[in-house]
């Protein structure tokens, strides 16, 4: 039944994809511990028991072989739904997903596809180190063939997963783990179109183009700023691959500056696609360079004390802020 309700961002998560298999019966869920654990972060809870053992899947622990397998039962028929418990482990599917998943479609002549979601929690914040840390979404957004998506908010984790799982090609649902626990309200009959951004809050002065968990940081520096006579509009592209420009775009031409935010590093990341992108057909409406605010090229700290100095703030966003609007 659709309605509004308010929920934690994981919640959205499960209720996404119990709706889903509620609706087709060739969705399935894929990976360690989803089943009778219900996921690392209970993103799978309760499903076992709405959908049983053929349609929620526990794996061995081997992330190739998880999300290989997941490509052939999307060619066959299925649509699965592959959990890994952390983006860092992606790096041991990607033959997967970089050679077989995202070349189906046009290696076939557009007669098969692979109509499969992989679902992971980037980030930090939560102390988890090195290995358990990284926002590698830009490896994926770089792949022609993948759709990558990374919700900022428990709506858009409940109808981006629903979007995603209708899409009928691979789509990377980037998750971040230290916003499972925040609440929302959820509409269950909103729809979201892969690739559309939205305006998280409207502003005159400048434009902070974001994703996923810095869309709440960038929100609470425009606040702050607008306390100093300066209005921020905050711009969520929701996607990554494929991403809003003509949005973008728009938004430029009405504040004339631009400082594009993420969590994952700044060298080679998706802010340099985005800036190079502005300097290349917006070049005309800036009225300064366009900055980013990223992380160092680090690996992330374990240590609280120097993640705190390594990951997007607030003040940190300020400061860029003020430098292109000086």
């Amino acid at each position: 039944m659709n309605g509004t309700t308010e929920m934690r961002y994981v919640n959205a998560v499960t209720k996404a994809l119990a709706d889903s298999m509620a609706e087709d019966a060739s969705v399935i869920v894929m990976g360690e511990d989803v089943a009778h654990a219900g996921g690392s972060f209970k993103a799978t809870r309760g499903l076992l028991e709405q959908f049983g053992e053929e349609r929620v899947i526990d794996t061995p622990i081997s992330e190739s072989s998880i999300t290989s397998a997941a490509v052939g039962a999307a060619l066959t028929g299925l649509k699965p739904v592959v959990e890994i418990m952390f983006m860092d482990f992606i790096t041991l599917s990607m033959d997967a997903l970089v050679n077989q998943a995202a070349k189906a479609r046009y290696m076939f002549g557009g007669q098969g596809s692979v109509p499969m979601v992989l679902r992971t929690p980037h980030g930090g914040g939560l102390s988890a180190g090195p290995q358990h840390s990284q926002c590698l979404e830009a490896w994926l957004a770089h792949v022609p063939g993948l759709k990558v998506v990374c919700p900022s908010n428990p709506q858009d984790a409940y109808s981006l997963l629903r979007a995603a799982i209708a899409d009928p090609d691979p789509v990377m649902f980037i998750e971040h783990k230290a916003m499972y626990a925040q609440k929302g309200q959820v509409d269950t009959a909103q729809t979201v179109r892969i690739g559309e951004a939205r305006i998280a809050r409207e502003g005159r002065d400048v434009t902070l183009v974001t994703y996923g968990a810095t869309v709440g940081i960038c929100l609470k520096a425009a606040e702050e700023l607008a306390t100093e006579g300066v209005e921020a509009e905050v711009l969520d592209l929701r996607s990554i691959q494929p991403w809003d420009k003509a949005a973008v775009l728009e938004s430029l031409s009405r504040t004339h500056r631009a400082v594009v935010v993420h969590e994952a590093v700044q060298a080679f990341g998706v802010g340099a696609e985005i800036v190079a992108t502005i300097a290349d057909e917006g070049f005309d409406e800036l009225d300064a360079p366009v900055l980013r605010v990223a992380a160092p090229f680090m690996p992330a700290p374990f240590a609280s004390s120097l993640e705190k100095g390594y990951v997007v703030t607030a003040d940190r966003v300020k400061d860029a802020v003020r430098k292109t609007l000086a």
